[in-house]
């Protein structure tokens, strides 16, 4: 089995999750198949759920996956239920002493986002043994994990660098045009399956001038990669820039910037954070990944609730995903699909789910591209 690419999804189904909100009012309760944590079957809604989160570089975990999280959790349990939540903040010793807090304090179930997926499994095999499951939560640890909800991570990857291909010209580029590649973590197996996916339609299309992984995900370690890759390149040579998230986008722009580039290349991101999507809106930035964040979050809490009450997450038309880590084969997985944002379709994403207002896009500083892109109320 191909490792997190149990499933291809066509394009349509992709360009079809970014027109609807997304809703999980229609899935019923989730269960887990295999996984090897036992859950008591006696347990009702006096639930605690262990809930680490792995940076806050990125917005989203305090911003969106924590308070979704935390309040499906209260919806399903009829408010008897609680989160607790701890943010590693890169720190992957700091995590393992989190995790085994709560194993400490005995909660219910955890659902993990690793900041180091291999370091951590160690962790997640003294949570098994204390009879805790353990449920991946956007990335995929190592170690007897109970099941996995994130996106399709190598599709994000593929989706960026087509996206990026067509702003360089679509058929007409070629091997002479040359980009940089700013990758994520090395610690992170999410960012080896996006740089996966993303090679997959680069490499023999553009020249790689330049490919970097990014300690942390961290912006200001993109800048200074970028800066490198400017004196190495030549500034008027790199023609566009494969970024793998908008953190990093927003590093590799400043040195861009501090070089003197007034009209800068295309350059990818992920996550639709809000100042990238501000970037988009005037051009800076020309395109990131949005992901439904309520879609993954509240899997992610109703199968921890319904482990935790001993039911089995069965495999049905959300869940009917399987993955292999470097530890365990056949996980069951919820993987939800990912699009393309640009200038074209922020309404019919973020703003359509509710991620962001458009009085909060468009701020004084952004009024006038907002107007101009026709984004405006």
């Amino acid at each position: 089995m191909r490792p997190l690419r149990p499933l291809r999804r066509t394009a349509t189904a992709v360009a079809a999750a970014s027109t609807m909100t997304l809703s999980l009012a229609a899935c019923g309760a989730l269960g887990v198949t295999g996984g090897s944590s036992e859950a008591s079957p006696t347990k009702g809604d006096d639930i605690t759920v262990g809930l680490l989160l792995p940076e806050t570089a990125n917005t989203r975990y305090d911003k969106f996956d924590f308070p979704i999280i935390r309040d499906k959790v209260l919806e399903l349990t009829d408010k008897q239920g609680r989160v607790v939540y701890k943010n590693a903040d890169a720190d992957a010793t700091k995590q393992a002493s989190q995790l085994q807090q709560m194993i400490n304090d005995q909660v219910d179930v955890i659902l993990l986002d690793a900041v180091d997926s291999h370091a951590i499994a160690d962790g997640v095999k003294k949570a098994k043994d204390a009879g805790i499951p353990v449920i991946a939560y956007d990335r995929l640890a190592e170690g007897p994990i109970d099941a996995y909800v994130s996106f399709d991570n190598e599709l994000v990857g593929e989706v960026q660098a087509r996206t990026l291909l067509d702003a360089m010209g679509g058929s007409n580029v070629d091997s002479s045009d040359k980009i940089v590649m700013m990758n994520g973590s090395p610690t992170d197996p999410n960012a080896k399956q996006f740089k996966a996916g993303a090679l997959s339609e680069l490499k023999g299309t553009v020249g790689i001038a330049k490919s970097y992984d990014t300690k942390d995900w961290k912006p200001e370690n993109a800048e200074a990669n970028m800066a490198q890759a400017i004196k190495d390149v030549g500034v008027n040579n790199i023609k566009g820039v494969y970024s793998a998230n908008d953190g990093m986008a927003g590093g590799i722009i400043k040195a861009l910037e501090a070089a003197g580039v007034t009209e800068l290349p295309p350059i990818t991101g992920q996550d639709a954070e809000l100042d990238a999507v501000q970037r988009i809106v005037a051009g800076e930035q020309y395109m990131s990944v949005y992901k439904s964040y309520p879609q993954e979050a509240e899997s992610a809490a109703e199968m921890a609730v319904a482990k935790v009450q001993g039911k089995d997450i069965q495999f049905d038309s959300l869940t009917q995903d399987q993955v292999d880590s470097p530890t365990d084969k056949g996980i069951p997985a919820l993987l939800v699909p990912v699009v393309a944002l640009t200038q074209k379709n922020i309404k019919q994403t973020v703003v359509a789910d509710a991620i962001y207002k458009l009085s909060e896009i468009c701020t004084t500083k952004y009024k006038v591209d907002c107007t101009r892109i026709g984004l405006s109320k």
